[in-house]
């Protein structure tokens, strides 16, 4: 028997089309950064759209004309160290907030969720003075201290939500079978929790990769500022290297690009927690 083929509904080809538009449209700006980086000095003011022949040693000059490599370890240091900080101080606190019903328990939440109410912005001038006198200014532990605590709010409302959607019988199953309670959080939760984990892995890893404000504010030394403010000195008094701007922000990008494309599913799993009973 020969199989029907099936017709697209003329409903479905016009989502389909505007889909891809909008898709195209939102990638636009990065084919143009990638091409931007592959141009050439001399071309760089050209009016076409495509260089007549590409540059790919932009990608091997920007390493060595600037501190990128100083500036891209201290973010891996500063975006690693935060997440571990974050997580560690996060999963029990979003342990404890599920499973015990303590008095007082909505109100820290809403205490945890006020915190998200202040941008780095608006405390900088508090942290540089109190960074300052501890004489912790150019140090990755202050980026790391400081980006864990912006992110730590969000990292215990996920695992909040996620291991409330757990069911607490299956940890008192595992304590009936001669487990503690961190031998059923070690053993049962996290296993379980482990897309909401990934899921605040993820934000707080990019949520500080990307971070601008505190490591130009924190840092003021080239080597030891974060990769984000290292491209930004590719930005001159009267001239702009564009094609090592660009270099450097497609390098800056690959390594969240792909670190995302790999736990995509994890992340929608966990930004769903809870949403169905």
């Amino acid at each position: 028997m020969s199989r029907r083929k099936k017709t697209l509904k003329p409903r479905t080809l016009v989502i389909a089309s505007v889909a891809w538009l909008l898709a195209a449209l939102f990638l636009l700006p990065y084919a143009e950064m990638v091409i931007t980086a592959l141009r050439p000095a001399d071309e760089l003011r050209d009016p076409g759209y495509l260089p007549h022949h590409f540059a790919w040693s932009n990608f091997i000059n920007v390493w060595s004309d600037s501190t990128l490599g100083d500036n891209l370890r201290v973010t891996l240091l500063v975006a690693g160290g935060s997440t571990l900080l974050a997580l560690a101080v996060a999963l029990p606190a979003a342990y404890y907030t599920a499973r015990i019903r303590y008095r007082g328990r909505k109100y820290f939440l809403l205490l945890v969720l006020v915190t998200q109410m202040f941008q780095p912005t608006s405390l900088l001038v508090g942290l540089y003075r109190e960074f300052f006198q501890l004489n912790m200014l150019n140090s990755i532990w202050t980026l790391v201290i400081c980006n864990a605590a912006f992110n730590l709010a969000f990292a215990i409302w996920i695992l909040t939500a996620y291991i409330a959607s757990i069911p607490v019988e299956l940890e008192e199953a595992a304590m009936i079978d001669g487990l503690g309670r961190i031998g059923a959080l070690r053993r049962v939760v996290l296993p379980l929790a482990m897309p909401g984990v990934v899921t605040a892995v993820i934000f707080t890893f990019i949520s500080a990769w990307n971070e601008f404000v505190m490591g130009l504010t924190l840092s003021t030394v080239p080597a030891s500022q974060p990769l984000t403010v290292g491209i930004n000195s590719f930005i001159g008094d009267y001239t702009v290297q564009w094609n090592y701007l660009f270099a450097g922000s497609v390098i800056a990008i690959v390594p969240v690009v792909v670190l995302f494309a790999f736990i995509e599913r994890q992340v929608v799993s966990g930004l769903t927690a809870g949403s169905v009973k």
